[in-house]
């Protein structure tokens, strides 16, 4: 009988896993880092003109970021310090405020939308997809064909502008535009009721956006899990039908839901930008749409980078999920079996049956 391993032992996997998955982001980040200074530090060959006639102001964005003068190689490592040590992107061209203070001001907006989106969408997704695979054909699943045909085929705007006449403008029900802050409430327009009564659009727009998506492929997954061996195994042991669903279907119907939630975030971003214009959001989406029509350079580059950033630590939040959803996925490069242990144990020759003296 093989002994049990110790504690320390079993550990041994997870941090290699763990150590593996940070520094791939690491270098994904290095990468991006790379790939965006080229973008826009070496490709453009003009110079941000703002105005007309000889008013009109020529700015550099290398001298924005202090980078003139210094061979490429040099001005990659200044541009990536100033990131990492000081967390500095630079000054906008129109208003000549940090960009990073311009961030730290829409972020909590998108935050609030993106986030607050998804855990409308998975508490509408779940259970509806539950639903369908446990009564396939039913009208609950004929429905969720409905709100994938929505979902994909519409575009958020039109969306928003739907929801906005008929719950805002007609009924009266929510509010059509505006945003109202959770922890600093300016006036009357603040605190917590207020802020989720004026996102309730937005959160219903991306609710119709991902939910029927979701949904069917929760169904899918159900119906490919509930017919494996090890269910029909814990029903034949007498486990309750509840705890089957729970324990044995839905954890392993669950983990490709987990890896696109974590591929759905660049969506997500990408539908925010419509979405925050949609509905007057001042978030990342609607600043990253005025700063393009204004080529204002450090609060594009500010929010690609950002962007970027969160896109990755989120897949890493994911895999490391994924792993504690999956096992065998964190104890894959555990070392194979010793060759002692690796090879199947001798079996005794039989030996000949003894016979009686031939007559």
């Amino acid at each position: 009988m093989r002994p049990e391993a110790p504690a320390a032992t079993l550990w041994v996997p997870v941090l290699r896993y763990l150590i593996k998955r940070v520094f791939w982001a690491v270098f994904v980040l290095f990468a991006v880092s790379i790939f965006t200074f080229v973008i826009f530090f070496i490709v453009p060959a003009d110079q941000t003109r703002f105005g007309r006639g000889t008013g009109a102001l020529e700015l550099s964005l290398r001298e924005n970021y202090g980078l003139e003068e210094l061979s490429l190689p040099s001005e990659h490592a200044h541009f990536v310090w100033n990131l990492v040590r000081h967390g500095t992107f630079g000054e906008s061209y129109e208003s000549n405020t940090a960009v990073i203070d311009i961030l730290a001001a829409a972020i909590p907006v998108t935050a609030s939308l993106v986030v607050g989106g998804a855990i409308l969408f998975l508490l509408l997704a779940v259970p509806i997809g539950i639903v369908s695979a446990l009564r396939p054909r039913s009208l609950v699943d004929r429905g969720t064909m409905l709100f994938v045909l929505i979902g994909v085929s519409a575009h958020p705007a039109w969306i928003g502008l739907v929801l906005s006449y008929f719950l805002g403008f007609k009924w009266h029900i929510t509010p059509i535009s505006g945003y109202c802050d959770f922890f600093n409430p300016v006036s009357s327009c603040g605190g917590g009721l207020q802020w989720a009564h004026h996102l309730v659009l937005p959160w219903l727009t991306f609710a119709i956006l991902f939910a029927g998506l979701y949904a069917r492929m929760i169904r899918a997954n159900i119906l490919e899990s509930i017919d494996e061996d090890y269910v029909r195994t814990a029903r034949a042991k007498g486990a309750p039908e509840w705890l089957v669903l729970r324990s044995h279907v839905l954890r392993n119907a669950m983990l490709p839901v987990v890896t696109m939630l974590g591929m759905d975030v660049g969506i997500a971003f990408g539908g925010a930008i419509f979405i925050e214009n949609v509905y007057s959001l001042p978030g990342v989406g609607r600043i990253v749409v005025a700063a393009l029509l204004r080529r204002d350079l450090p609060v594009i580059l500010g929010v690609v980078l950002f962007v970027t950033f969160v896109i990755v630590v989120l897949n890493l939040i994911v895999d490391l999920l994924y792993a504690w959803l999956d096992p065998r996925v964190r104890v894959s490069g555990e070392p194979a079996l010793g060759k002692a242990e690796q090879a199947p144990r001798a079996q005794p020759s039989p030996q000949p049956v003894p016979t009686g003296p031939t007559l």
